[in-house]
């Protein structure tokens, strides 16, 4: 609970992304390859030093659940079809939050979801904690995420 609570006070939602024109055509793509995510601070802080380097992401692998969901707030992202997504509410090592951490936890995470899947996350996502809602890639980018 401390990491989700730490990142929660330490970071707050993602900065919108700028321009398309932030794309850098020059540095080697990060692939991701079949992740099943990880802790809320250490994904923070990657995306953060992504969107500064304004580095490529693919998303090529069977599965980004989780965190590496978040991937999509960042507008060098671009996504295999055939990847399947996993979403999940925040918890503590699958432990109920309280209910201020749970709602700002979810918030942030929302944050880095297209719009149409912000919502979602919100009303219906974010309630599942011990298991996965799973959706592929082909309905992510139909909600505007870009496709490799």
């Amino acid at each position: 609970m401390l990491g989700v609570a730490l990142s929660i006070a330490l970071l707050g939602a993602p900065e919108q992304a700028s321009a398309q024109s932030n794309i850098s055509l020059t540095q080697d793509p990060l692939v991701v390859r079949n992740d099943r995510g990880g802790r809320l601070l250490t994904r923070i802080r990657q995306l953060t030093e992504l969107r500064e380097q304004s580095r490529p992401v693919e998303i090529r692998g069977n599965i980004c659940y989780s965190t590496c969901t978040m991937f999509l707030s960042l507008p060098t992202t671009c996504i295999s079809p055939d990847t399947t997504f996993g979403f999940h509410g925040p918890s503590s090592w699958g432990r109920a939050l309280d209910p201020a951490t749970f709602n700002r936890a979810s918030e942030i995470i929302a944050a880095h979801y297209p719009e149409e899947l912000q919502g979602w996350y919100m009303e219906t996502g974010r309630y599942r904690i011990r298991s996965v809602y799973r959706i592929r890639g082909e309905e992510i980018i139909d909600m505007g995420v870009r496709a490799c």
